[in-house]
């Protein structure tokens, strides 16, 4: 599970230093483990320890002396990644999903950051239901009043910190919610990807199992490729994206029939 502080939405100083060391081996490539000792300004018992982690959760692959990054794809589905990135554009996109909700309605979130950026904002619009995958979401809704809390089950996966899989896939399948938000790898002008075939699967599911479907988006991930289509946008009646999303973009989303609402910083 990633180490997180009281805020889910924030990582603690092992975890961060983790993320940054992951992000540092990506960009060289190879690096070894001296190298990390003088970027980070730490031991190399702790740049050791690091690695390890990193290793587990399938970040990097350590060699002897040294240390090289998985797949960029792999590397970006790390839940540790995700919670250091875009992070100011991803609270800016949950302030504008939170108005598309009311007390009393059922939401489903999915295993995305962007998501989990919406749940400290839920606590005031109760009450809700809300049925999520992801575990620290989960987490942090077990200390909400006034909240009924559904815990999708599946196979866990340290990766994600979330559950998955075909069991995941039909507890979704057996709901009925109000609202969707979810957020995906890559978009294009037309359709919304993800790198990992497993994760799309959940998604299909959760979109097929809500009445209103929001896809949330930062602009970093118009800017990427991934393998797997999850859907066309127009499958979605909103798509939140930042400012900081290039206008012509967005135009040519919209001129594809998407529904694009930005939501400013």
């Amino acid at each position: 599970m990633t180490e997180l502080d009281g805020d889910t939405t924030e990582l603690s100083r092992p975890a961060r230093r983790q993320a940054e060391i992951a992000a540092y081996v990506v960009k060289h490539g190879s690096v070894s483990a001296n190298d990390l000792v003088e970027a980070f300004g730490v031991s190399v018992m702790t740049v050791h320890r690091d690695l390890d982690e990193l290793e587990r959760r399938g970040v990097v692959r350590k060699y002897r002396g040294g240390v090289t990054a998985q797949p960029t794809s792999v590397f970006e589905s790390n839940v540790a990644y995700r919670l250091t990135t875009a992070q100011a554009e991803k609270m800016a996109i949950a302030r504008h999903a939170r108005t598309m909700i009311e007390p009393g309605m059922s939401v489903m979130l999915d295993d995305s950051t962007s998501a989990l950026a919406l749940v400290d904002l839920l606590e005031d619009i109760t009450p809700l239901t809300v049925a999520t995958n992801f575990l620290p979401a989960i987490a942090k809704l077990t200390g909400y009043r006034d909240v009924t809390l559904l815990a999708l089950g599946g196979i866990y996966s340290a990766t994600h910190d979330s559950f998955g899989g075909m069991p995941c896939a039909e507890a979704v399948e057996a709901l009925n919610t109000d609202l969707l938000f979810c957020s995906v790898s890559a978009v294009s002008a037309t359709h919304a990807f993800h790198q990992e075939q497993e994760i799309v699967l959940v998604k299909q599911a959760m979109l097929r199992a809500a009445r209103t479907k929001v896809l949330l988006v930062d602009h970093v991930k118009l800017q990427r490729t991934a393998l797997h289509r999850l859907a066309p946008l127009t499958d979605f009646d909103v798509v939140v994206v930042d400012e900081k999303t290039p206008a012509e973009l967005i135009q040519a989303a919209r001129d594809h029939g998407a529904t694009v609402e930005v939501a400013k910083l």
